[in-house]
This record gives structure tokens, sequence and C-alpha cells, in this order.
């Protein structure tokens, strides 16, 4: 597998798994989250693979085929009140093809991400994990990941 930056020519297998994983989400929380779309627009889609402050990684086969991804945010806090001063990157996302999890697809493009953060001096990498996905919450926690904020709801209209 070789890891990238996405490009235009990804978007047909990035759809694919945003499709998958929007299916995740809304089978465990469909008051949230609608079935049978997408995430993201395709014009959408092509903005953010050309914004180098948002980079999305693929995993693709020989024949270029995204078997995974990770769609990133890049964070800056200069001169915040509260906050120190650092750089983030964040991870939005991260999907693989169904077919693959558990053969360490997701791992290595995880690892990908984390090299690229201390590249460009990252202080910390962040995510956010769905209550409602066990499984992703239980991969980052075997890649390292330990929770620093919890959010949390009540509904109201039940």
């Amino acid at each position: 597998m070789i890891i990238r930056r996405a490009t235009e020519k990804d978007m047909h297998g990035i759809n694919h798994l945003l499709r998958q994983v929007l299916m995740v989400h809304h089978n465990g929380r469909p008051d949230l989250f609608k079935a049978n779309t997408k995430k993201y627009t395709d014009e959408e889609l092509k903005a953010l693979i050309r914004d180098d402050t948002k980079p999305i990684f693929v995993g693709v086969d020989e024949e270029e085929n995204v078997l995974g991804y990770a769609f990133c945010v890049l964070e800056n806090y200069e001169n915040d009140n509260i906050l120190t001063d650092r750089k983030t990157l964040y991870i939005d996302d991260l999907c693989v093809e169904e077919y693959l999890r558990g053969q360490h697809v997701g791992k290595q493009i995880y690892e990908y991400v984390i090299s690229y953060a201390r590249e460009i001096g990252c202080y910390n990498v962040t995510l956010n994990v769905w209550e409602c996905n066990p499984g992703a919450r239980a991969f980052y926690e075997k890649c390292g990941l330990v929770p620093y904020k919890t959010g949390m709801e009540i509904v109201l209209n039940e």
C-alpha cells in the first residue's frame, strides 16, 4: 500500500468510503445522521483536496484503488487568551474499506498521519470518536490515544 495526499482522481474511492462511514453513524445514531448520503458534496471534496490546511491522505493499492483515508485539519493556536501557543493536527475522519478492516490498513494510515504531524512541528494529534462506534474507539486506544475531553448530551425530544 502507498499512502499519499489525495487527488481529484481519488474522489470515487473516497466517496465510497464516506458513504460507509455515514452508515456506521446512521446505524448508531439515526436521530442525528441521515442514511444514503455523504459528508461532502463533490465540489466541497474538490476544495478540501486542494486545501493544504486540510490535508486528506489516502492509502492506495498498486491499481490506485483507495483502501482507506484520513481527513485532517491543521489547527494553529497563537496568542489565545487561555490556550498556550501550539499547532495541532486534528483527524476529522479516518476510514478503511470495510472488507480490509482488521488488516492494519488503518494503523498504517494513522502512523503516516503521526509522522506528517511530527514533520510539520505539531504539538499533538487529536480526534473525536462517537460512542456509537466502539470499534473505532478500540482501534484508537490500540494506537495509544487517550481521552483528553468528553462530550456529553441529553436528548430532549424522545
